[in-house]
């Protein structure tokens, strides 16, 4: 994929039109359908590679009629691109001039790609003959493919191009293939989304909501790659993981379409090629050690969409509610994304964010701030219901509040804004009554509830995403901020997150397989979703429990081996066995923003960097273990320039580059 175009085929390269299958551009099938067939029959596929996020690679033989030999004369490499460009070229190692008969079999139902996905296409289209190749017309779009050279025959109603291509002795041919798709006016509005949401894709919420079309827009190039990043691990698997995430999450990239400087990253293929406003501020946060490019732009397109006006969701960012599983009602991505905004732009000015940007975002920070202590004034205690104003008390969204009231207080005082005493205070008082509140005391030592009914009864299942309690954020001088859970609980709470029933061996499982209404395939009822272990990984490494962490880490990069190193956004949280591989999940997109970046966010958590821009400094604590041995990262980025690190097998840390004026601190 290079959004907006993605392309879905088997391992054999072939477009058959079954299920989603086909070359996209918007959310709109171009072709659905592309089968070759040359010589005797179909070519025999012997590999296919996906050689980066835009480009596979298949490679095969061709029989000839006739042919008794066992050693195949013809070659073919088809070289395909995310835009659904083809090169097709035929090697022959013959002693004689091959005649070969080349078939294209073309097809296309312009579906959209919610449709095509859940098995409702439409019918396919009637082709015409259209200069070097066909044309299909359907509501509101035309769709072509142009071949060089241009065919010997083409059979408009067969949906068939046809070459008789003369190789020599040793030589090749070669056919190119390019689609295009046009937009006319009738084909759908530019701006399709969420109802509430931000203008800047399709929104598919769940992972069967159709897709719509975009309409006409103007095109851009695809963004230069952003990140220059590279490992040198003593497990090379580590290596390979950072790569290949980065490729995926360039491939995810996205410009807005009103402003096209502003990028971010889509949710994920194939369900959410669009915009998720918490995702896409995840993914953002977890890559500012590659630099706050992707940070800045992701913050300005969300803030263009911050309720301004009056009422209870002023100063809110909008999001659709989403799945929480058994046990509890459906939560609101927009709640998440609202506490995230100021703690992204709080920890993007500490990596080196500049003033001038900082500020200009600034304001959209102090409103989603005075949500914070306008919502969760309602009611006593201090909490912020998700949704607001009458949905449950979540675990995880009061480490978020706690988190971006902290961050947030400290970046209001550095531009002399006010109310970060009352932000301060506000955190202060949520840790008092959550200490007490959330703690479900039990004969195994206790565990944190994962939510309180609005009639105040808790409810104390365990799940991965009470994780989010050990991510506390990034304060000046290197410190992290403090946490809602005090240091016993947090290490009790380390030794259940360590434990069988939430560890699989390949990550953390989304809720216990102890608790009631547990499901391997859950999305949010067991399956293993890599992100969040990443957070927890994390987490556990900043508190002290590295052995925990390592087991996370070690398992996730286990797994991604087993995936190709493209993590899938989740898979089943089935234990792990000897000689087992982890099992994919049907509905989970893959590549998906959130799975590529968290790899990233656990590899760099080795590193331990926390950097203090305006503050001139830069703190260095790796995992003293140093579970995967030595490491160099290269190509990281702090105040706007190059850093590399050095972590050697005995866990310790050095800066071989940085930028001039930060100062080491152990």
């Amino acid at each position: 994929m290079a959004l907006p175009h993605l392309t879905i085929s088997p391992s054999d390269g072939q477009l058959r039109g079954e299920n989603a299958d086909g070359c996209y551009l918007d959310g709109r099938r171009i072709l659905s359908r592309c089968e070759l067939r040359a010589g005797a029959g179909e070519p025999v596929i012997l590999q296919s590679k996906q050689t980066a996020a835009d480009h596979t690679r298949f490679l095969g033989t061709v029989r000839l009629t006739g042919d008794r030999s066992p050693d195949p004369a013809i070659r073919l490499e088809r070289l395909r691109r995310a835009d659904g460009s083809e090169r097709l070229t035929f090697r022959s190692s013959a002693s004689r001039h091959v005649r070969l008969p080349v078939d294209l079999r073309l097809g296309t139902d312009l579906a959209e790609l919610g449709a095509a996905a859940t098995g409702l296409p439409g019918p396919d289209l009637r082709p015409a003959v259209h200069g070097a190749g066909l044309r299909w017309s359907g509501p509101g779009a035309h769709a072509a493919v142009t071949t060089t050279p241009a065919p010997d025959d083409a059979l408009a109603s067969a949906g068939l191009l046809r070459w008789e291509l003369d190789i020599p002795p040793g030589g090749s041919r070669t056919i190119d293939l390019r689609l295009t798709l046009e937009l006319t006016p009738s084909g759908g509005s530019d701006l399709r989304t969420a109802p509430d949401g931000p203008g800047t894709g399709p929104e598919l919420r769940g992972p069967y909501a159709a897709s719509r079309p975009i309409g006409p827009r103007p095109r851009t190039a695809r963004p230069q790659r952003l990140w220059a990043a590279h490992l040198e691990c003593d497990d090379a698997r580590a290596d390979t993981l950072l790569a290949t995430s980065l490729d995926d999450l360039h491939g995810l990239l996205t410009r807005d379409t009103g402003t096209p400087t502003d990028l971010y990253t889509a949710g994920g293929i194939p369900w959410r090629p669009g915009l998720s406003p918490a995702e896409a501020l995840w993914s953002a946060r977890m890559l500012l050690p590659l630099g706050t490019h992707l940070a800045a732009g992701t913050l300005r397109l969300l803030a263009r969409t911050q309720h301004t006006g009056p009422g209870p969701d002023s100063g809110r960012l909008p999001g659709p509610l989403r799945d929480a599983g058994p046990h509890a009602p459906p939560s609101c991505a927009g709640t998440e994304a609202t506490l995230l905004f100021p703690t992204v732009l709080a920890e993007a000015r500490r990596w080196g964010l500049p003033d001038h940007e900082t500020e200009h975002l600034l304001p959209t920070a102090a409103r989603c701030l005075d949500w914070l202590l306008r919502t969760s004034a309602t009611g006593r205690p201090p909490y912020i219901p998700d949704p607001a104003p009458s949905g449950p008390y979540r675990c995880e969204t009061q480490a978020h509040a706690h988190r971006a009231a902290l961050l947030g207080a400290d970046l209001l005082d550095a531009y002399g804004q006010p109310r970060a005493d009352d932000l301060r205070e506000w955190a202060a008082d949520l840790r008092t009554h959550f200490r007490t509140d959330f703690w479900h005391e039990d004969r195994y030592g206790g565990r944190p509830a994962a939510l309180i009914t609005p009639q105040g009864r808790p409810l104390a299942h365990l799940g991965a995403t009470t994780g989010h309690l050990l991510d506390t954020g990034l304060l000046g001088g290197g410190r992290h901020a403090p946490g809602l859970l005090d240091p016993v609980r947090t290490a009790q709470f380390a030794a259940l997150l360590a434990g069988p029933a939430m560890d699989t061996g390949w990550g953390l499982r989304s809720l216990s397989a102890k608790e009631k209404g547990h499901n391997p395939f859950g999305h949010r009822s067991g399956a293993v979703r890599p992100h969040e272990t990443a957070v927890v990984a994390a987490g556990l490494a900043v508190a002290g429990h590295e052995p925990a962490a390592n087991s996370l880490l070690k398992g996730v990069l286990d797994a991604s081996e087993s995936f190709g190193h493209r993590l899938p956004e989740m898979y089943a949280g089935e234990q792990r066995t000897a000689g087992a591989a982890p099992v994919p999940h049907p509905a989970a997109c893959r590549p998906a923003s959130v799975a590529a970046a968290g790899a990233v966010h656990l590899l760099l958590a080795l590193a331990g960097l926390r950097p203090d821009v305006p503050g001139g400094t830069l703190t260095l604590r790796p995992v003293g273990s140093a579970p995967l041995g030595a490491l160099q990262f290269t190509g990281l980025r702090a105040a706007g320039q190059p850093l590399a690190v050095r972590i050697s097998r005995l866990g310790m840390g050095m800066v071989e580059e940085a930028a001039d004026g930060l100062q080491l601190k152990s």
